[in-house]
């Protein structure tokens, strides 16, 4: 066979799985039946994206069941970004596909795509707490995988404004190191919200979690969150922010007993 007529081959596999994947198994099934090894060109060819990729972006769980009894491996397989179908499902929140996708390969929970991101990290950003909470519960560990620039999950939570997301990953890994831990600019958590003008999450981090000890811990540059703040356009946020983030430190000089609150 030449090579345009095997390029014209695998082109006419892939247009004939793109038609089938609309969630149909009876359609896979019969598709199967005329070609029992579709599945295999296409899965071993330059194909962007399989089959199970695009089930696990569309949502579609009987057919990902499907496609996964027929052919697991294709759980392993990644797309043109380095993203395997995990990082799809959990981006979308898709989580009765991501628990399948988990049961056939667990090792998918540490897998990076091309920007170092796991598939936690995705469901954190796009705030799918569904998801989050079912990549936890099958790779605890993965939560305490940094991005490449230091980052930590709760920094993703923070930049993303994913609050629901946070109070969850806080209360799961109950861990005050980790919850004041830094990026490699030295930002914590609490520098981040405050220079993101994250008003609630702000209120969340003072009221409910240990970084409220460790209010004025300084970054790189030198500067506590409240400066960070400072530095940063004012606005209405901002200015709302600054006020907790005063009546803070406020407290921190309140004498307690012959002391002062830490």
């Amino acid at each position: 066979m030449s090579i345009e007529n095997l390029n014209n081959s695998i082109e006419h596999d892939q247009l004939t799985i793109y038609q089938v994947v609309r969630g149909d198994v009876a359609e896979l099934d019969a598709l199967l039946q005329q070609d029992e090894l579709i599945l295999d060109r296409v899965t071993v060819s330059s194909f962007h994206e399989t089959p199970l990729h695009i089930a696990a972006m569309r949502g579609h769980l009987q057919f990902a069941q499907a496609l996964l009894n027929l052919k697991p491996k294709l759980a392993e397989e990644l797309d043109s970004l380095c993203r395997l179908p995990l990082h799809l499902a959990s981006a979308e929140g898709y989580s009765h596909i991501v628990k399948e996708l988990v049961t056939v390969n667990p090792d998918a929970c540490w897998a990076r795509d091309q920007d170092g991101r796991i598939p936690l990290h995705l469901a954190t950003m796009k705030g799918r707490v569904a998801v989050v909470k079912e990549l936890v519960s099958v790779c605890p560990e993965s939560i305490r995988e940094k991005m490449d620039n230091g980052e930590t999950i709760l920094h993703l939570c923070v930049k993303y404004n994913r609050l629901e997301a946070l109070k969850l990953l806080v209360e799961t890994v109950r861990d005050d190191e980790f919850v004041s831990a830094a990026d490699d600019n030295g930002n914590t958590i609490l520098h981040l919200a405050a220079i993101l003008k994250h008003v609630q999450i702000t209120k969340y981090l003072l009221l409910e979690t240990s970084i409220k000890e460790n209010a004025n811990t300084l970054n790189k540059n030198g500067f506590t969150a409240l400066d960070a703040l400072e530095h940063s356009p004012m606005d209405s946020k901002g200015l709302e922010i600054k006020i907790i983030l005063l009546e803070r430190e406020a407290l921190l000089r309140e004498p307690v007993n012959g002391g002062i609150i830490t």
